[in-house]
């Protein structure tokens, strides 16, 4: 099993959410880079569960760095992040029953009944920490060199958020909020949702739009290395991601091409687009202008209603009532992974593009 990504700069993620720890090795940035710990503990502290929509599960997300920082930057060798597991309750777990729609019973085939069962073990968003932590660094290598990302909830079922409008400011608002909405009534009235699907021992789904501002032009490759071939690889590696469209997406499905088509114009000297239908992206390369994109959370399988499930000791048919503690919606905890992937994306592209030293410029 391999837990790698990255060309210029990798991650490879380690551990399980019953372990004694959970890490990640972050290997390629140059030597020079200031690394600011606070924001690494508050993008994990925007992670965390709380209140009635999230996992009662609480853990303090304590991070340690053990090599490759000094003196508070990068030495040019690899930096491993590591967060302890302080909180578990693996008698919740029962192997023999796998959970419908988590992967259980996939991992269980795959790795011939030696994975480790408790919690999802490697395969729980437990495991989002790290690259949350990793993420953080991309983040404000990226803020420093004028580029920034934000993620809003824009749907929890059938309660919908508005889209971007300003921008740079909508950015502001997501990172100035734990549960990320642009408009303030429908954030209350989606954890209210949230509650009144938890108290039916159930969960919900949801949409998250992400938009990044600042992107140069010229990045990416043609067909297979596209700018969205590269995002949706990073996206779909965190768990309960199951779609993602680019602007207007399926949308294109409606519209002719006088109507999906971005014209160009001149702007104080620069080439824009009068509309931005493709969301800052065309041929796999990005235009210069806001990249766009909506990536799609499926409910959290872990639920409390009693499920169909077959035993794997008996071979037979089984019901499962499942115990421990879960979340009714892990799309609003999702949302700062999707900034910590994408920036991960961005940068190792940026990498490729422009050379490592660009980095420590």
């Amino acid at each position: 099993m391999k837990s790698v990504i990255g060309k210029n700069i990798t991650l490879a993620l380690y551990g399980e959410s019953h372990g004694s720890a959970i890490g990640v090795v972050v290997d390629g940035l140059p030597a020079g880079i200031k690394i600011d710990a606070d924001f690494i503990q508050h993008q994990l502290d925007m992670r965390k569960p709380k209140g009635k929509i999230s996992t009662q599960r609480k853990e303090t997300d304590d991070f340690v760095i053990t090599s490759g920082v000094f003196n508070g930057y990068t030495c040019g060798t690899p930096i491993h992040i590591t967060i302890e597991n302080k909180t578990q309750r693996s008698g919740d777990y029962q192997p023999n029953l796998p959970r419908p729609s988590h992967a259980d019973y996939a991992a269980h085939v795959k790795y011939n009944g030696f994975e480790d069962y408790r919690g999802g073990g490697h395969f729980s968003g437990r495991l989002t920490a790290p690259i949350v932590a990793a993420g953080a660094i991309a983040i404000d290598i990226l803020k420093n060199k004028g580029i920034t990302i934000g993620t809003h909830i824009k749907k929890c079922q059938h309660i919908e958020d508005r889209s971007f409008e300003n921008f740079a400011e909508d950015i502001a608002i997501c990172n100035s909020k734990y549960f990320a909405t642009l408009d303030e009534n429908t954030g209350t009235q989606m954890q209210q949702h949230i509650e009144s699907i938890a108290a039916d021992c159930d969960s919900v789904g949801g949409v998250l739009e992400t938009c990044v501002l600042g992107m140069p032009a010229g990045v990416g490759e043609p067909y297979f290395n596209s700018v969205e071939s590269v995002l949706s690889h990073y996206l779909f590696s965190i768990g309960g991601i199951k779609g993602i469209e680019f602007g207007c997406g399926f949308g294109f499905a409606d519209c002719l091409g006088s109507m999906a088509n971005d014209a160009f114009e001149m702007d104080d000297g620069k080439v824009v687009t009068k509309t931005n239908h493709n969301g800052g992206i065309n041929g796999g390369i990005t235009n210069g202008m806001p990249i766009l994109f909506r990536t799609a959370v499926k409910p959290t399988p872990s639920i409390f209603k009693q499920q169909d499930t077959v035993d794997l000791d008996k071979m037979e048919n089984a019901k499962l009532q499942l115990k421990g503690r879960h979340d009714p919606a892990i799309f609003h905890r999702a949302r700062v992974v999707a900034d910590s992937v994408t920036a991960l994306a961005l940068l190792d592209l940026l990498v490729q593009h422009f050379g490592e030293r660009w980095l420590a410029e």
